[in-house]
């Protein structure tokens, strides 16, 4: 690892008052924090993009959560009828929900509170504990699923470590993280939507998430970059970044999450975002496909089999 460059804070203050350092793998150029010590802002899974609000800023996001709901059902690849699967950062547990309805043995684990507790009030075997708590008997899963959890963690292999335990030979993990190597993460630098420090401790490559996989005894079988879920949606605001003061000004004004302290800069930001942000959508859509198909695309999805 090698000293990299400065990433700014901004999900809990939109002038990125706090700078992380990072360090990136010569290798494969894969980065983390440079202080894996370095301590995460307080409730930052509770609140900003993370918290749920009520009303029609909420409902405006259910028909896309849907679209993804359905893509990321097609990333996983088939699955025969009665599988156990168990997910590891369920959310508000839709993608478990999704999958018992398909006739699949389907249980999860979610830290946040907020979530966990809205999973189980649909009835949603969700627990609501870290990684580090959870527990399942040995040898039983068919599938375990990490979807955009390990760049949470400071150490991902130990992750990787626990649901190998818990999955029965032959056994396969499905992981997706953002890609550092994708084209948005070069437009985007320390403005990229994906960095998200302090809350992404790990900035993963393709090239770095198959070598971790094969370190932890896992055999991959299938790369993906080509998605709906976090890379279309991760281009989008990357580009619009570039040109507004604030940060994800569009998902921060439905999640009610805008901040400023000039007025002159929240005006700006309305103009852009209406005036350049709508005809961004189908250049970040064809720009993003482009990506993927090359092999550059915003987020990867790795599928493994334990070796």
């Amino acid at each position: 690892m090698r000293p990299w460059r400065a990433a700014h804070e901004v999900e809990f203050g939109q002038a990125g008052e706090r700078v992380y350092m990072l360090q990136r793998c010569v290798a494969c150029g894969s980065a983390s924090l440079a202080d894996a010590s370095a301590p995460g802002a307080p409730g930052m899974y509770e609140t900003g993009l993370y918290g749920t609000r009520d009303g029609w800023r909420e409902r405006a996001l259910e028909p896309l959560r849907g679209l993804v709901d359905r893509d990321r059902l097609r990333l996983l690849g088939p699955l025969a009828p009665g599988r156990r699967v168990i997910e590891i950062g369920t959310g508000r547990g839709r993608l478990v929900a999704a999958l018992r309805s398909r006739g699949h043995d389907a249980v999860g684990v979610e830290p946040s509170k907020a979530s966990s507790g809205e999973a189980q009030s649909r009835g949603l075997p969700v627990s609501p504990v870290s990684l580090a708590e959870a527990s399942f008997p040995d040898g039983e899963a068919d599938l375990v699923v990490m979807w955009h959890v390990l760049e949470h963690l400071d150490r991902p292999a130990e992750a990787l470590d626990r649901a190998k335990g818990w999955l029965r030979p032959g056994g396969e993990v499905v992981i997706a993280v953002p890609n550092l190597a994708s084209v948005q993460a070069r437009i985007g630098g320390d403005r990229w939507f994906h960095q998200d420090v302090p809350r992404h401790r790990t900035q993963f490559t393709r090239n770095g998430l198959e070598a971790l996989v094969r370190r932890c005894g896992f055999a991959p079988t299938q790369v993906r970059q080509t998605m709906l879920d976090q890379a279309q949606l991760g281009m989008w605001l990357t580009l619009l970044n570039r040109v507004t003061h604030g940060r994800d000004v569009p998902l921060r004004y439905l999640k009610r999450d805008l901040r400023y302290t000039r007025r002159a800069d929240a005006a700006r930001d309305a103009v852009a975002t209406l005036a350049i942000g709508i005809p961004l959508m189908p250049v970040a859509a064809v720009l993003e496909l482009g990506s993927g198909l090359a092999g550059r695309g915003g987020a990867v999805v790795l599928r493994a089999r334990l070796a």
